[in-house]
């Protein structure tokens, strides 16, 4: 199962943690894992590269987690809303790989 938390300060989002791994097909053709990592990853390198921001960044296997710093968050407000609006898709559409941790 792949689990996403969104980070909030109150009812602002200021990035996400994300775990585990879905298993829907072996490694190199898990579309559903490379479907969340390709999100992620454009999310983070567009705030990182485009942006030019410094976020709090973790990734290895399996895990990857991006948090702001408060004086960030107006300026990737508009990135991290689109990328939480695909992962909420997604797991309409795969619901037994992808769990959204809710009241976090």
């Amino acid at each position: 199962m792949i689990n996403i938390r969104f980070l909030r300060q109150g009812e602002e989002l200021t990035g996400f943690v994300i775990s585990g791994h879905s298993y829907s097909a072996a490694s190199g053709s898990d579309i559903i894992c490379a479907s969340v990592s390709s999100a992620a990853y454009m999310t983070a390198n567009t705030i990182t590269d485009i942006l030019m921001l410094k976020p709090s960044l973790e990734e290895k296997d399996g895990y990857l987690s991006l948090q702001l710093k408060s004086e960030e968050v107006n300026t990737a407000r508009g990135i991290l809303k689109g990328f939480e609006l695909h992962i909420k898709e997604l797991e309409k559409q795969y619901p037994d790989y992808i769990k959204i941790e809710r009241g976090a």
